[in-house]
């Protein structure tokens, strides 16, 4: 992981391999952002007229590489571009610092240390550049080079120049200023569970399936000192996880319902989240085409979610008790698959006609909701890739947001767009429920085709106990990046929606949720 350090240093005289700049489109042309002041005196200060010179416009992400001028100790500038330059009385929005730091951490790969000279007027500012060079700098390549877990082979070093950036040095941070450092440190903690989250994700599905995903979350809980439960299959029979059985019979590899909890002491509020971890997604008898399975091993990226949102607020102390459970199957297609047309009996005692064992994930997460829902926590948050619907109807940076109240949906969104990560609140008509009737079980696995990702919603909300506020996150665009990478997004998992979980774990633990 990256290491990150608040620094006194002056961008003239820290001592690195590149010092980071922002700047941005102004009326005029490239206008230096606050924190270049004394790169900018090195250039004499005509650094704006040297970047247009270069081909710079300030655009969001615009990266431009230049060698430093006399006096200043690194012996590269680099200059990456924050978008419009605010009003004259505003300041640099968190998100716009956030992706700026991370498309300069990734253009700095193969660098010991780096010197990000971004504005950072106070905490929060800290706390986004902080974050958007930690999660910029991420790179997975444990599979690499024969690498894989399964051939009990640990991951080999990068090359020297795909490796992370080893140091960011936050210029202008305050490093005795109590909020500046708390901020530093919860961004440290944050990335690094962002990035548990992403590694999860990337890692092929032949070395994570429900028993190792549940052996990782059982080495963190010993690591953080949380509770761990897991219910292997033949506590899932006996207790009678129709749901998770159902979509896990096809498999060799059997599925597993984790519980894992952090309690804090002076908590009065609880939280219980739910993540969808399909750790691979064939469709199963319902297979998919071809040209849709390739990227299926991210269909656990809920789970994934959900693990690192509970670590980290372990990590963070939070005064609010936060209960995971990681609902875990690998959906294959075998003699001793669930067949379209088969019933089954879900944990909540409900039936469910099986229509498309392609739309699974809503059957191992009504178990596990159900089972949440017992322990009457005080609201419950799941998080899946769902239904290809949403991304249909979203794309693929934006999450949609479902609920069976008004007022926690808005909380949730706001949450959302606070912290960075894109969302819509979705509604849930009630005249789509009537396309899950079924006249053999309770109900079915399918509705209507349109609105399928509102009918996913409102088949799960099926199973939420009577009077707990509920939020239904579908991150089946934003959960994996297939695309170039861009900001601090990189290619492949994203480790969408844990920053929404633990800012909502904040701030229910400051009691803002009411």
């Amino acid at each position: 992981m990256t290491a990150l350090t608040l620094s006194t240093s002056s961008a003239a005289t820290l001592r690195a391999d590149a010092v980071v700049v922002g700047v941005a489109k102004g009326a005029k042309g490239v206008v230096v952002a606050p924190g270049a002041e004394a790169v900018d005196k090195a250039f004499g200060g005509k650094l704006a007229a040297v970047l247009e010179t270069l081909g710079a416009s300030g655009a969001e992400g615009e990266v431009t590489k230049l060698p430093a001028a006399d006096g200043l100790k690194a012996p590269v500038v680099l200059a990456v571009g924050l978008g419009e330059a605010p009003g004259k009385d505003d300041g640099y929005g968190h998100e716009a610092l956030r992706r700026a730091a991370g498309s300069a951490a990734r253009a700095l790969a193969g660098s010991k240390k780096a010197g990000f000279a971004l504005p950072v007027e106070d905490a929060e500012a800290t706390a986004a550049v902080s974050e958007g060079a930690l999660l910029g700098a991420y790179s997975y390549a444990a599979s690499r080079n024969g690498n894989s877990a399964q051939n009990g082979k640990g991951a080999k070093k990068n090359d020297a120049k795909s490796a992370p950036l080893g140091e960011v040095a936050l210029l202008g941070g305050k490093p005795r200023d109590k909020e500046f450092k708390a901020a530093a440190a919860r961004s440290q903690a944050l990335a690094e569970e962002i990035n548990r989250a992403r590694d999860l994700i990337n890692l092929p599905p032949n070395d994570l399936d429900p028993k190792s995903f549940a052996a990782e979350a059982q080495a963190a809980a010993k690591e953080f000192g949380l509770k761990f439960e897991v219910l292997d299959e033949k506590a899932l029979k006996k207790g009678g996880y129709g749901g998770l059985l159902g979509v896990g019979q096809g498999s060799q590899a059997p599925p597993r319902l984790v519980r894992i909890a952090y309690t804090h002491s002076k908590a009065s509020k609880t939280l219980a989240l739910v993540g969808k971890g399909i750790t691979y997604d064939s469709g199963g008898i319902s297979l998919k085409p071809a040209g849709h399975n390739e990227t299926m091993k991210c269909d656990m990226s809920g789970a994934a979610a959900v693990f690192s949102a509970v670590v980290a607020a372990a990590r963070l102390g939070l005064e609010v008790n936060v209960t995971g459970w990681l609902a875990l199957a690998e959906n294959m297609p075998s003699g001793s698959a669930t067949r379209p047309g088969d019933v089954l009996r879900m944990y909540s005692g409900k039936t469910v006609e099986v229509l498309n064992t392609d739309a699974e994930g809503r059957l191992v997460l009504a178990d596990a909701l159900t089972r949440a829902s017992e322990e009457s926590p005080d609201a419950i948050v799941d998080v899946a890739t769902l239904t290809g619907a949403m991304v249909l109807a979203l794309g693929h940076r934006t999450f949609g947001i479902m609920a069976n109240d008004d007022a926690f949906r808005t909380s949730v969104h706001e949450i959302a767009e606070e912290v960075g990560e894109q969302s819509w609140p979705m509604p849930m008509p009630s005249e789509l429920r009537k396309g899950m009737d079924s006249p053999v079980a309770d109900l079915a696995n399918m509705g209507e085709r349109m609105g399928g990702g509102l009918v996913a919603g409102l088949f799960l909300k099926e199973f939420i106990g009577e009077g707990i506020p509920w939020a239904h996150l579908d991150i089946a665009g934003p959960a994996f990046h297939e695309g170039a990478p861009w900001g601090y997004t990189p290619k492949g998992g994203t480790g969408s929606a844990v920053r929404t979980l633990v800012r909502l774990a904040e701030r229910t633990a400051a009691g803002d949720l009411g």
